[in-house]
């Protein structure tokens, strides 16, 4: 092979490179239109659940977040020492939904009177919070919240802070998606922890 056809070969191969480099930029510049939200609610199977259904939500990730561990385990978030919540990374088109229509969402699905549990789940590894990841975000965040102690169906106080968000470590590969994968484990998990009811009887 002479010299000039592997220089042919070498240039071409680096257009190639450009051209695929140049695509994956474009895709990146597209879900750039994409936005995340993440927040707590007790058990993230249930959070997950409440958020993927909601148009407008791209995905929903179970996960750990606000906490003083690198890395954590299921194990080790779950024993309550590692400081972290068990949450959910929400990405969605903000185009189709709002941030403020997923604090919506958020509310109704968590008991936000109580502090360190929901429902059947004791431990600040299940408290409710919002974590906000830019100054917008807090200003939703906050005038949702006041709105709601000012308008709420039920007497006792809000409790779910608002926090700054921090790493967010998704959760093991079994708790993705756990509702649609064991529906029967999840669905008799959900009702012996009397989730369903108390938000009836929270929100009707």
């Amino acid at each position: 092979m002479t010299t000039k056809r592997i220089h042919s070969l070498v240039t071409a191969l680096a257009l190639s490179v450009a051209l695929l480099a140049g695509l994956a930029t474009h895709v990146t510049a597209a879900e750039a239109g994409h936005a995340k939200a993440t927040f707590a609610g007790g058990c993230f199977w249930c959070v997950e659940e409440a958020f993927e259904k909601v148009p407008g939500v791209i995905s929903a990730t179970s996960g750990y977040t606000d906490g003083d561990v690198g890395n954590p385990t299921y194990r080790q978030v779950t024993s309550g020492r590692t400081g972290h919540a068990e949450a959910v990374e929400v990405i969605y088109d903000p185009a189709q939904i709002s941030y403020e229509q997923l604090l919506d969402v958020f509310w109704r699905n968590v008991d936000p009177t109580v502090v360190d549990r929901q429902f059947c789940d004791f431990g600040n590894q299940y408290r409710t919070a919002i974590f906000v990841h830019d100054d917008e975000q807090l200003r939703l965040a906050e005038a949702s919240k006041k709105a709601l102690q000012e308008s709420k169906p039920f007497k006792d106080p809000i409790v779910t802070p608002i926090v700054a968000a921090s790493m967010f470590y998704p959760a093991e590969d079994y708790h993705q998606d756990y509702y649609k994968h064991n529906p029967l484990r999840y669905k008799f998990y959900k009702w012996n922890c009397g989730r369903a009811q108390r938000l009836e009887e929270l929100w009707g």
